[in-house]
């Protein structure tokens, strides 16, 4: 009796751990140790560094722990949704984003920077993209050429960016010259590098890997339609343990402080900062 009542307050034991602390599952980095645990999903962010930047900062603040789950846009939100995070930074269709809001299963909408999208490719520049007046006409170049472009296709930010430039080139890729990685977005820069292709990448990860990636350059930029601005939502209130820490963390980063180091990232490592600050994404958020 006395063993079946031991492993009944473990399988007791073991639900609650779980039920308390889903965040903490398949973290790829955990940032911090305090008792205030929550997680985040996010793509390139991670990636890069600026969510550890901003993690450790808050942590000493607020003795918490943030949890990264990696995920592009879509599956961020997906993940939300389904309260296997407490909240995410993304970069999706803006409208994807307030139907979140709408819906109820999302709150805190918050604009906290930007980047922009750059298209990259090898210097011959066989489509002739850098003579492209638009971001819809260096696509229809590449297509008409049948340059070998690649695409994440993994319903990230930056694949659905993709999907709307080619929507207005009025062009839908197939054949052997569009390549679908679905893998994350230094991957298939370095992928495009190795196999000579096209790939449309966001600044502050071309900043961060151009030096590894000899055989690509920036060939078209300065579209305003590749301008790439990031939200904050976290899960309703009360909705997960981590739910409240997370609405914190939401604040801290849109605060002076965190808003300094948003600019600011990037600058000891690579001679200047790799995100814009919310007071500049402003411009261009929907």
């Amino acid at each position: 009796m006395r063993v079946g009542i031991v492993g009944l307050a473990a399988l007791v034991s073991l639900f609650m751990f779980l039920s308390v602390c889903p965040a903490q599952e398949n973290c790829e980095a955990v940032y911090g140790s305090g008792p205030g645990r929550f997680s985040l999903a996010t793509g390139s962010p991670g990636e890069l560094g600026l969510l550890k930047a901003l993690g450790d900062a808050f942590s000493t603040r607020a003795a918490s722990s943030l949890c990264w789950k990696k995920a592009g846009s879509g599956e961020s939100l997906k993940l939300l949704k389904q309260k296997s995070v407490d909240m995410i930074m993304v970069h999706a269709p803006a409208g994807d984003e307030k139907k979140a809001v709408e819906e109820g299963w999302g709150t805190l909408r918050t604009l906290i920077g930007s980047n922009e999208f750059f298209i990259v490719g090898p210097p011959s520049d066989p489509a002739k993209i850098s003579e492209a007046k638009t971001a819809a006409e260096a696509y229809s170049r590449i297509a008409q050429a049948k340059a070998k472009f690649f695409s994440r296709g993994d319903n990230s930010g930056t694949h659905q960016k993709e999907l709307s430039v080619w929507k207005k080139s009025g062009i839908d890729p197939s054949g052997d010259w569009y390549i679908v990685t679905r893998t994350f977005m230094t991957a298939t820069l370095q992928r495009a590098d190795s196999e000579g292709g096209y790939f449309m990448t966001d600044s502050s990860t071309w900043v961060a890997e151009e030096k590894n990636v000899p055989g690509l350059k920036v060939l078209f930029r300065g579209d305003k339609v590749l301008v790439n601005t990031y939200h904050a939502l976290c899960v309703p209130g009360g909705s997960t343990p981590g739910a409240a820490t997370a609405a914190e963390f939401i604040k801290f980063v849109a605060s002076e402080e965190g808003q300094k180091i948003m600019r600011e990232y990037g600058k000891d490592l690579y001679g200047q900062g790799i995100y814009n600050d919310a007071a500049y994404a402003a411009q261009y958020d929907d």
